[in-house]
């Protein structure tokens, strides 16, 4: 009887205090995270639906949006402007959805590394420096990146302290051999990591910066097919109907149905982390030594290299369904 009773007064307890929790009045979410974004806007579309969704995400604070270079003679953009180009796709996109100002957004350098000593200077690379050296919050930062990696490792060759205030969540790099072997037909030097092989190895083979690395393996799992985008995506304000129109072109171009959105991970692994015990918990990596990066952008074991993060599967439902109920929530005024 005495435990019957106990367990009815915890059942009242528990309903008394839901009943105080639903009269509270709503509070605005207040973000769990600091993010710099930087990605190459100007070339395969996948960034801005990776840049929408950050946008569209109230869990993260975003500090500086960068426009990133392409390499040289990308079929994207060929002219030698790349970031400068970058950076006008993000205020269009930001413009469509009511943002325009909100964030400060930089254009990186249009090219790369010329060797592994001088950095690249930007407006970008002295914003990372800037907010990787605060000192008034606790929030973490992390510094998203779906391109090359001329800006971060510009800014770890002026200010190497950085390496110590931020974590670098990086799309790109080859399969590890000992996971994966490579899909056929695969180009030998992966794509993000030839828009600046000296970049690359910056960050991996003398840097110190902590690396969510997401290869490419793990990126091409990222599919949708351009039917679920007319449904679940187009229908949905101005941006809406840009994005997708983008990607229908290039299908139409390739006769093929499916596009990676390869660049949306960046988004999986902050802003969806999990509630208790915060982390990228419903997707899985290994941590391993960092391999020393080569003048090809291959490979090379390193016996010295720090631990990082690689992942190898991602959680692409999660992902995908909050992009879709974030488009279609908020960019249809409801």
């Amino acid at each position: 009887m005495k435990k019957i009773t106990l367990l009815i007064l915890a059942g009242c307890i528990t309903l008394a205090t839901s009943a105080q929790l639903m009269e509270r009045p709503p509070q605005e979410m207040k973000p769990r995270m600091r993010v710099i974004i930087d990605n190459d806007f100007g070339g395969d579309p996948d960034g801005l639906f990776q840049l929408i969704h950050h946008l569209l995400s109230p869990s993260v604070d975003i500090r500086a949006i960068i426009g990133s270079h392409l390499r040289a003679g990308d079929g994207f953009d060929t002219s030698p402007h790349t970031a400068t180009h970058a950076k006008q796709h993000i205020e269009e996109l930001m413009e469509m959805i009511g943002m325009k100002g909100k964030y400060p957004v930089y254009a990186g350098s249009n090219a790369g590394l010329e060797n592994l000593v001088t950095p690249q200077p930007s407006d970008a690379v002295q914003a990372i420096i800037r907010e990787a050296m605060r000192e008034d919050t606790d929030l973490p930062l992390y510094v998203v990146c779906g391109g090359g990696l001329t800006e971060i490792a510009s800014a770890y060759l002026t200010e190497p302290r950085i390496a110590e205030k931020l974590i670098l969540v990086w799309i790109g790099g080859m399969e590890y051999p000992d996971i994966i072997l490579p899909p056929p037909g695969y180009a030998r030097t992966e794509y993000n990591t030839a828009i600046d092989i000296k970049a690359a190895q910056v960050i991996f083979n003398a840097s110190t910066i902590p690396v969510w690395q997401v290869p490419r393996n793990a990126y091409r799992q990222t599919l949708v097919t351009l039917a679920e985008l007319k449904q679940k995506v187009a229908p949905y304000g101005q941006a809406g109907k840009f994005l997708v129109d983008k990607i229908e072109f290039l299908l139409n171009m390739m006769g093929s149905e499916t596009y990676i959105l390869g660049d949306s991970p960046l988004v999986l692994l902050t802003a969806l982390q999990s509630i208790f015990e915060a982390d990228t918990s419903s997707s899985e990596y290994e941590l391993r030594q960092s391999p020393r990066i080569n003048d090809e952008g291959m490979y090379e074991i390193n016996r010295e290299g720090r631990l990082i993060r690689v992942y190898h599967k991602l959680d692409t439902r999660l992902m995908f369904e909050d992009l879709f109920a974030k488009m279609q929530r908020l960019l249809s005024g409801n």
